[in-house]
């Protein structure tokens, strides 16, 4: 070309995610039993972190997801149920909070266009959440992440139609992208070490004695965005003798 080309770069690839175990069973975990799951609720995919990939995952890894993990996902299935097992019955609400979650973003009566605040989003992202961090510019991005986030309650949708409805759904994507923000600020800002794809120019190397461990987030997306972090243990031991453990060591090229 005659011209140069603004090149920018972007998300490829969300590390993180759903926590479960091998299963594909989601972890909640508790403070005696940090592997504690929620029965018969499983996620596969790249929406669930069984941790394979630890904080830099590697090129194709991501079929791990996809087709090791769904696979265990049916596998796990077929073990705890059994043919013509009765449904547990549900709550006569069941379902509601999702629906009365829907109508309110669809009826809201805002000013602002779901493009708007999603740039506003974007371009903060890209400046406090970039690849290169450090404490200075992560508090920053989590002051500043909250009252963007604040945004979400002034959102209009123009099609209040319930077919083929883009603007609603980027409207209900917009949320959802918010509250990942709002985790990826917190949890960032926390983790005083380099990591992975987690670089920050005032702790530039990694620190296993106080950060071998998962960033688990809990995150109040339908009030104040409020974040309750915690942390999990990783496992470091393969499940058999077959193959033998590899401890972790520094990547580099």
């Amino acid at each position: 070309t005659k011209e140069p080309i603004p090149v920018v770069p972007t998300v490829h690839y969300n590390m993180g995610g759903i926590p479960t175990n091998f299963h594909g069973e989601v972890f909640r975990p508790t403070k005696d039993n940090p592997d504690a799951t929620i029965p018969g609720l499983m996620a596969a995919g790249e929406a669930a972190c069984v941790s394979v990939h630890g904080a830099n995952r590697l090129g194709t890894n991501s079929l791990l997801d996809l087709v090791v993990f769904g696979r265990a996902c049916a596998n796990r299935c077929g073990e705890t149920l059994r043919p013509n097992m009765p449904h547990k019955p549900l709550p006569a609400s069941a379902g509601e909070d999702g629906i009365a979650r829907l109508d309110a973003v669809r009826n809201n009566k805002g000013s602002t266009k779901t493009g708007e605040l999603r740039l506003n989003m974007q371009h903060l992202m890209q400046r406090h959440a970039a690849v290169f961090r450090d404490d200075k510019i992560l508090s920053e991005g989590v002051a500043k992440i909250h009252d963007v986030a604040k945004g979400l309650v002034d959102l209009t949708v123009t099609d209040k139609s319930l077919i083929w409805n883009t603007d609603l759904v980027e409207a209900m994507e917009l949320h959802n992208l918010m509250g990942q923000a709002v985790v990826t600020l917190h949890s960032g800002e926390a983790r005083k070490e380099s990591r992975g794809a987690h670089a920050r120019d005032d702790f530039p190397d990694r620190d296993d004695e106080n950060w071998m461990k998962h960033s688990v987030a809990w995150c109040d997306v339908d009030k104040d965005f409020k974040v309750e972090l915690g942390y999990r243990p990783v496992h470091l031991n393969t499940m058999s003798n077959e193959i033998k453990t590899i401890p972790p060591k520094a990547r580099v090229y």
